[in-house]
């Protein structure tokens, strides 16, 4: 694939000589990523039961939740990669999202009824959305082509790090304060208060060029034309492949229902990102040298496997071997379809493709959320994971049907 500034990646590399360092400030975005998801993880693996158990909300109540929550992470991400495209700078949002998601956490201690768990996670996404798209345009901005594999990578093992102990400290926690949710919720600001720091001490910006004349209003339609058909096609695989894979706490509600305790529940986002983390950075090396296409067709069979085997295997070890394969997925697919959006996009509308290709899927996460809990009121678990499966091959059709490796 050429890159978008106008170069083959790995070519260019070998001519090069070694492998470049993967910069400093990708490890940086990396150990912010960790903190964040450390203090979000510890009150999401609880919060399905929580909501469930302690406010006494519905299943598609959960479901409305997390998928206004995640789909307004996405929306936002499409006006903060503008706004970072526009003034060429990156942290100053980055920095602005981390400290809204810190500042939420509190929150949700304090929560007496759904809608104020609806309202700090509404917050919590918008700070996620506000400080995603320009982060990943951050990490193609410091990075050299050939190895924006590994460096995608490397951030999102770093993340999912994050997204593991977070749940194992809830476990902990959970255990010294006797099954007190509340309690937990309020130990996560810590590392939240962390990641705001790192950001300020460790995160180098990159200026970028501007766009258009400098002026205010939002995207325009003579911006948007730079994104080319290459681009589109990928946004059109990253919907549907959204529609196969709702939210994560449907799987911890799974392996509730399998007989896992309450107070093991955060077990659930702790297998699936061991396997997540372990993964990522070898995906994303094998990004820089193999054709897209393998890498998504390989990571959607895996997910269609865990769809499955969480439909048909019964018990709690077919839900955490479904949950494993879950992780597998993720590992194969994220850092690369991040990978080609930077490589599908012009240097200085990253982040306006980024946050585009976020407003998309977070239309697809709410529309697969929504449905999905839905799906499991009406039908049971095994409807919901069927149709995850389903979507999973209408994916791997269109990833099929167009080449990804072709020139931009």
């Amino acid at each position: 694939m050429q890159d978008a500034d106008g170069a083959q990646p790995e070519s260019r590399l070998k001519a090069a000589g070694p492998r470049p360092a993967i910069p400093r400030t990708v490890w940086a975005l990396g150990f912010v990523s960790m903190f964040m998801d450390i203090s979000s993880e510890m009150i999401h693996a609880l919060l399905p039961l929580f909501l469930t158990g302690t406010l006494g909300a519905s299943v598609a109540m959960v479901g409305l939740i997390e998928g206004v929550g995640e789909s307004t992470a996405q929306i936002a991400k499409v006006f903060s990669g503008y706004l970072s495209d526009r003034f060429g700078r990156r942290k100053p949002l980055i920095l602005l999202g981390y400290g809204l998601g810190a500042a939420s956490k509190p929150f949700f201690a304090l929560a007496g009824a759904p809608a104020m768990v609806f309202a700090a996670r509404f917050a919590d996404r918008v700070g996620k959305g506000i400080r995603g798209a320009p982060r990943d345009a951050l990490v193609a901005d410091v990075t050299p082509p050939g190895i924006r594999g590994r460096a995608y990578g490397l951030r999102q093992a770093l993340d999912t790090v994050g997204a593991f102990v977070g749940p194992l400290l809830a476990v902990a926690l959970m255990a010294l304060f006797a099954d007190d949710m509340r309690a937990v919720f309020w130990v996560a600001l810590i590392p939240g208060a962390l990641a705001v720091l790192c950001v300020v001490l460790g995160v180098e910006d990159r200026s970028v060029g501007t766009v258009g004349t400098g002026r205010p209003p939002p995207v325009r339609i003579a911006d948007l034309r730079r994104l080319e058909r290459p681009f589109l096609v990928v946004v059109a695989i990253g919907v549907v492949f959204t529609l196969a894979r709702f939210s994560e706490a449907f799987l911890v509600l799974k392996a509730h229902d399998e007989g896992l305790p309450l107070a093991l529940a955060p077990f659930v986002l702790v297998a699936m990102n061991v396997v997540y983390s372990l993964g990522a950075y070898p995906a994303g090396a094998w990004s820089d040298q193999a054709p897209p296409e393998r890498l998504l067709l390989s990571g959607l069979a895996v997910l269609a496997a865990a769809d499955l085997t969480l439909a048909f295997v019964p018990g709690l070890w077919g839900a955490f071997l479904g949950i494993g394969l879950w992780g597998a997925h993720m590992a194969l697919t994220q850092g690369l379809l991040a990978k080609l959006v930077a490589q599908n996009a012009p240097a200085a509308l990253r982040g306006s493709a980024f946050g585009l290709f976020n407003l998309a899927t977070g239309l697809a996460t709410l529309a697969a959320s929504l449905a999905a809990g839905l799906l499991w009121d009406i039908s049971g678990a095994r409807a919901t994971f069927i149709a995850g499966a389903v979507f999973a091959l209408l994916a791997s059709a269109l990833v099929i049907t167009f080449d990804l490796s072709r020139k931009s």
